[in-house]
């Protein structure tokens, strides 16, 4: 009984105590930093009309419904628990994906993009014009970024801020090198934009032809390690299905085998991703 009335008053004196040692404003700025995170996340993916609440409701919505399947499927706690919890973090796992997906299909893009606004500015088009074109001649997965920019440039009038929210759009390492060469470009003038744009393009397209090689041959990689952790996953919901093995596994030994299993799998795979995985260009510009 004193150690309950101990834990109270320990309980009480923190929660005294908490205004002055986690103020508020530290609260706050945490929450704001979480947005921006998932904000910038959502928009790596190409959702960008997606509002950012809608990620959390999302991983909430997944966790219940992978719980829920692996409670109907072999009704061992433990199992649920985890299912639930994978559950939860597939629509950050599929967000990723698909932001590395287009940032792959965009790098081969780019130089594409280059020649078209070469083109355009040897045509006599002004810079804000050349970009602003691609809305209509840009490749379709690059074309909806121009389409608002094309839309903010006609409302304000101003090159510099609407490159800069085209910038956000794209949220692409390559699409950053350009876009800064165009403003440094509209910003001091000169006749070698279309010197640097071709010299950029090439390089662009070297280093997404030497990716794709060697992103082909560590896919081997990748496909084992999926392998390697969904396996044995497989076999244990197969013979949890079973009563006898469902009750062996709801028992404390069956807990920590189980969750001590989740920890090794979970570590064994990030190793060995990351061992197949390619270096990505960081956002120096963003």
């Amino acid at each position: 009984m004193t150690l309950v009335w101990g834990a109270m008053l320990a309980a009480g004196v923190l929660l005294v105590v908490s205004p002055w040692v986690w103020p508020r404003k530290v609260r706050t700025r945490a929450r704001d930093e979480r947005a921006d995170a998932t904000r910038a996340l959502l928009d790596a993916a190409g959702l960008h009309a997606a509002p950012s609440g809608a990620l959390p409701a999302a991983c909430a919505g997944s966790a219940a419904l992978a719980g829920a399947v692996a409670w109907l499927i072999s009704p061992v706690p433990v199992l649920a628990g985890l299912a639930a919890l994978a559950g939860g973090v597939a629509p950050l796992a599929w967000l990723r994906v698909r932001a590395a997906r287009l940032v792959r299909t965009r790098r081969g893009l780019w130089p594409d993009v280059c020649d078209l606004l070469i083109a355009s500015v040897r045509a006599g088009r002004s810079l804000p014009d050349a970009v602003a074109d691609l809305a209509t001649s840009a490749p379709d997965p690059l074309r909806e970024p121009f389409v608002g920019f094309a839309r903010d440039l006609a409302a304000s009038g101003h090159f510099d801020s609407s490159a800069r929210t085209l910038k956000g759009a794209l949220a692409d390492p390559v699409g950053d090198r350009v876009i800064e060469t165009l403003r440094m470009a509209r910003q001091v003038g000169g006749t070698e934009l279309t010197t640097v744009l071709r010299s950029l393009a090439a390089s662009v397209r070297a280093d997404a032809a030497l990716r794709a090689e060697v992103d082909s041959r560590q896919s081997w990689t990748r496909g084992a390690a999926v392998l390697g952790v969904a396996a044995p996953w497989v076999i244990l919901a197969l013979l949890s299905t079973r009563p006898e093995a469902a009750r062996a596994y709801a028992t404390a030994e069956g807990v920590v085998l189980i969750v001590v299993s989740a920890i090794v799998s979970v570590v064994a795979y990030r190793l060995m991703v990351r061992v197949g995985r390619l270096p990505e260009p960081r956002r120096w510009f963003g």
